[in-house]
């Protein structure tokens, strides 16, 4: 009866992200049907802090085997991210309601959707994924590139070693290096195609050394407008790239970039009052001898 409904919910959550008029499904086909088929319920902890807090202030735990409704609509809820890691682990779920930072989650399903439609994997591409996390976007990203094309790095080896054996038991097995992802994973370098759920400050350098020209390399990039911004960058094969803000989304920095930098020292411009959106102008990004510089167009 739960897996029913777990079948239903998938299915009404691809009908929500279908009336997205941008990115997401449209023209990708292969990711809809991938969506479809991937079971989400199958790579979610049994045990997650729900994003919004209470009226005290702390975030809930959901257990799956004492609310399972509620556990799974929130799996399936296309806007809804499942914390499942604080504080680097030092609170764990069994510690009940809590306060801590979040440091992993579960990326609700439309924005998950959202940034592979700017991948826009083909099945000849090789990948590398920054951020395993759960695997959701590893088995997505696996029912379109061949499992032994994908590569994904998670700095946690707890998350690592969990999301590998939450993959292999529904079928997928990737290589999920336990390591950390800003320095990539040179061994199956160059890649076509880099992708990262976690925000960085800057692009690293080792993403764009070990890029294949024309390599597409997508990631939150944290920026002046209060929530991260979607970079979709184009390499140049030579350590550079160049590509344009596409959206905001919002998630979990790097362990590594945490630290506050300015906005000048990341490249950003200066500018005369609010920061103009995404849909008035057009923010282009590029990379060229280790220093990130963005213009207003």
């Amino acid at each position: 009866m739960v897996g029913d409904l777990a079948t239903e919910l998938r299915a009404q959550c691809a009908a929500e992200i279908d009336t997205r008029s941008e990115g997401h499904f449209n023209g990708r086909q292969w990711l809809r049907d991938a969506f479809l088929k991937v079971p989400r319920e199958h790579l979610v902890p049994d045990r997650i802090w729900w994003p919004n807090p209470r009226d005290d202030g702390l975030h809930r735990v959901i257990i799956r085997h004492e609310r399972p409704r509620a556990w799974l609509k929130g799996v399936y809820g296309p806007g809804t991210s499942l914390i499942t890691q604080v504080a680097d682990g030092a609170v764990r779920p069994e510690d009940g309601p809590t306060t801590g930072p979040f440091t992993s989650a579960v990326s609700c399903s439309a924005v998950v959707v959202d940034m592979l439609h700017y991948l826009d994997p083909g099945p000849a591409d090789i990948v590398l994924e920054i951020g395993t996390g759960s695997g959701y976007s590893t088995a997505l990203l696996a029912h379109r590139v061949p499992p032994e094309n994908v590569v994904t790095v998670e700095i946690d080896m707890e998350l690592a070693d969990r999301a590998r054996e939450s993959l292999a038991g529904i079928g997928i097995r990737p290589t999920v290096a336990a390591g950390d992802g800003e320095l990539g994973y040179p061994g199956r370098a160059p890649y076509t195609r880099i992708i990262s759920t976690a925000a960085v400050r800057e692009v690293p350098q080792a993403w764009l050394d070990q890029a294949a020209p024309d390599a597409i390399v997508v990631t939150p990039l944290f920026g002046p407008f209060g929530h991260d911004a979607l970079l979709r960058l184009v390499a140049d094969g030579r350590g550079g790239g160049e590509g344009r803000l596409v959206t905001g989304v919002a998630f979990m920095k790097v362990r590594g970039q945490r630290a506050d930098r300015s906005f000048e020292e990341l490249g950003w411009p200066s500018v005369d009052g609010p920061w103009p959106r995404y849909v008035e102008v057009d923010y282009r990004v590029t990379v060229r001898d280790g220093q990130q510089k963005i213009r207003i167009l």
